[in-house]
């Protein structure tokens, strides 16, 4: 196990180093944030002045330099546009982001994987057959679509929901969350639903198929041979080992939702992170886009450590070599 952990702790630096490298590299050269700050009408000594304030009269490799000095200490400068600590602004941001990924997560996992495990057991029924048309639409339909839709019907036709916005949020310590009112949580329902559409799409087909390949091994032959029950085959034998790759998929998805989220929260104007890059890349705002990578990089190699570390757990084979 240690070792397993100074391995990928190695890794989880090297990723990181490359991630902040290639961030820094192409970000620097998308645009002038001296004329996105002060505009067209700014004289060359006011030019002059602000970009040595910046950082930005120095050579390229000196300014990835003090960046990743920096990073390490959790200092990613001040923003361009806000000109905020770019920690404040993520940390203010991150929050909704979080809750919203972990709401599709959850709601994807648990009608997801059901649903794969009922489609294949009963893969002629006709409730099988409307699910898996269903989660071939899911997988097809854009996000942004799924999402005007939702918009159209429940709250411009019903007007049960909002179309916009997070709601009232309870303020705990740092951390801002809406699933404490009334408000936050319908404002909470279609944005989630929109985001979980793909992955409770995905999740069931990889099920369905994980669980048509394992129902015809040898060891589930020999559990019916030994009297158990269906239910203790299916459930207990049958899903277990078709769970492997669900965890790699979703560990791997966790990371996509956070990074992907942009489309989600641009539609319901949803104040997350996604929110925030946009308008970093608007106003070349470099430290906010820089440090939005570095924290995307980040979580995926973690989610992807803490993926290996639930396999050791799950699969016992693993931990005997």
């Amino acid at each position: 196990m240690i070792s397993l952990l100074a391995t990928r702790l190695t890794s989880v630096i090297l990723v990181m180093l490359v991630v902040s490298a290639l961030s820094f590299s192409i970000f620097n050269f998308l645009g002038d944030p001296v004329n996105n700050i002060l505009g067209v009408n700014a004289t060359l000594a006011q030019r002059e002045e602000l970009r040595v304030d910046l950082g930005l009269d120095q050579s390229t490799f000196v300014q990835f330099w003090r960046f990743v000095e920096r990073a390490v200490v959790g200092d990613f400068g001040i923003s361009y546009r806000n000109r905020q600590p770019v920690v404040d602004l993520i940390l203010a941001r991150l929050p909704a982001t979080l809750e919203l990924v972990m709401c599709a997560t959850v709601i994807a996992l648990a009608t997801g994987i059901p649903m794969g495990v009922y489609t294949a057991l009963k893969p002629r029924g006709l409730l099988s057959r409307s699910l898996q048309f269903g989660s071939l639409l899911g997988i097809s339909m854009p996000q942004f679509l799924i999402g005007m839709l939702l918009i159209l019907v429940f709250s411009v036709e019903l007007r049960w929901l909002s179309a916009f916005g997070r709601g009232e949020v309870v303020t705990l310590g740092w951390w801002t969350t809406g699933l404490l009112t009334t408000s936050g949580i319908k404002a909470l329902i279609m944005p989630t639903i929109t985001l979980a559409v793909f992955q409770v799409s995905m999740i069931m087909r990889l099920v369905r198929g994980e669980m048509l390949e394992v129902v015809r091994t040898d060891f589930v032959k020999f559990a019916r041979a030994r009297g158990l029950s269906d239910r203790a085959v299916y459930l207990t034998h049958a899903l277990r080992n078709s769970l492997l790759p669900v965890i790699t998929i979703t560990g791997l998805q966790i990371g996509s939702l956070i990074a992907f989220a942009i489309v989600v929260e641009a539609v319901f104007q949803w104040p997350g992170m996604g929110m925030l890059i946009l308008q970093a890349i608007e106003f070349a705002d470099f430290p906010v886009m820089a440090a939005y990578l570095a924290f995307v990089g980040f979580s995926f190699v973690t989610i992807n450590l803490v993926v290996d570390l639930i396999y050791l757990a799950v699969d016992p084979r693993l931990r005997a070599k």
